[in-house]
């Protein structure tokens, strides 16, 4: 799994973002999603992995929205960022 390309599609709602990885092997290839919390102190932008009870609906859409473009992705359809 290389870190350093970029991944293949970005997904924002309510704060929450997923970033979907397109991971390619000799077996074949296949997604991973990692998830992170964006939030604002003062002018500054930070990121955690940390979800709060507001947070919770935010990220299950973000997964729901992951999971439909994996699918995407896998059937040729998606455009890789």
């Amino acid at each position: 799994m290389r870190r350093n390309a970029p991944p293949a599609a970005r997904i924002t709602f309510g704060g929450v973002q997923a970033s979907i990885w397109a991971n390619h092997t000799d077996k074949g290839d296949f997604h991973t999603v990692t998830f992170e919390r964006r939030y604002k102190v003062g002018d500054e932008w930070k990121t955690s992995n940390s979800y709060g009870p507001a947070d919770l609906l935010a990220l299950h859409k973000v997964a729901d929205l992951a999971v439909n473009k994996i699918i995407e992705l896998s059937q040729g359809r998606g455009r890789a960022a």
